[in-house]
């Protein structure tokens, strides 16, 4: 599946503008050229709506800590990132030689806020109930994938459970950096277990970048057995 194919855009340009990443705006050589930052602040904020408006009508009965939970894994960098390559995706993202060598093209961060500025993108092209119907069409096998193995879990409370079962102690996390002006800061968190780290991710909120370092976390710990 081609994202090209399964969305026609009205403006094409807000769909070029969706797949430059910022990296590539030094070597385009047109200062008209704008990256996808704006956009994926934008489709972050769609996506949260979108989903959780979803989850709301289509669960009546699921408690807000489990719907805090579903969101999470649907949205989160790992299942947007397993989206965008399915959707070929990272062929398409205009980005420097130097990131594309590093592996750009795969890499899930860069995936996932790709497909955030993407689901901008169709929200500026196509208004509100065109996006909530791609969102919720290509999030509709992941949904029932979580549901079927029971994943919509909260990865900090389980992190805390095994670490505090092993050592006696929770977790603690830490900030490591934060990037990026106020209305779309990135945080850079570590995840430590008795003051040695176990695992460093990324999100848009302090929140989001903790449940992620904590999925690593025990990933990890799950790999050492």
């Amino acid at each position: 599946m081609n994202i090209k194919n399964l969305v026609k855009f009205n403006n094409q340009a807000l769909f070029e503008q969706a797949l430059t990443h910022r990296s590539f705006l030094n070597e385009a050589g047109d200062k008209t050229v704008r990256s996808n930052e704006r956009l994926e602040f934008l489709g972050d904020a769609i996506l949260d709506f979108s989903v959780s408006a979803w989850l709301y009508q289509k669960f009546p009965d699921y408690p807000e800590g489990t719907l805090t939970n579903l969101r999470s894994n649907l949205v989160n960098t790992l299942s947007l990132a397993k989206l965008a390559g399915y959707l070929q995706i990272g062929e398409l993202i205009q980005m420097s030689r130097g990131e594309k060598e590093s592996g750009g093209q795969q890499n899930p961060s860069l995936l996932a806020n790709t497909m955030e500025a993407i689901i901008g993108a169709i929200f500026l092209d196509q208004g509100l109930i065109p996006t909530e119907a791609f969102i919720k069409k290509q999030l509709q096998a992941s949904l029932k994938e979580i549901l079927a193995r029971g994943e919509f879990k909260d990865y900090k409370s389980l992190l805390q459970e095994k670490v505090q079962s092993q050592t006696g102690q929770p977790p603690v996390y830490e900030v490591l950096h934060e990037q990026g002006p106020d209305h779309a800061k990135t945080f850079m968190m570590a995840v430590l277990r008795q003051g040695k780290r176990l695992a460093t991710a990324s999100g848009k909120s302090k929140q989001r970048a903790e449940q992620e370092a904590a999925r690593l976390a025990l990933e990890k710990l799950a790999s050492r057995k």
